[in-house]
């Protein structure tokens, strides 16, 4: 989706996108310039992704880099699937 409304993004979503990429926390974290307790947050909330807007921003647009799609919730809800031409 290149999601811009990025609040829309759940933790859900963030914690299965690096899982897809098989990226551990710290890695996206730092990839995100972000701290890796603010990630965690972010990765337990059960609806939209906890944290300040820039944050949540930053870590989907790190993931979006990597390769990464969000999918909106378009009736069969929210997700996310590897892009075919991924850059890793």
């Amino acid at each position: 989706m290149s999601q811009k409304d990025h609040s829309a993004v759940t933790g859900r979503q963030i914690a299965a996108a690096r899982s897809l990429l098989a990226m551990g926390q710290a890695e996206l974290a730092a990839s995100a310039s972000i701290s890796v307790p603010t990630l965690k947050r972010m990765e337990a909330s059960a609806g939209p992704a906890a944290g300040m807007a820039n944050n949540v921003r930053a870590v989907t647009t790190a993931l979006e880099a990597a390769g990464v799609a969000f999918i909106p919730a378009n009736g069969g809800g929210p997700g996310v699937r590897l892009r075919e031409n991924r850059d890793h």
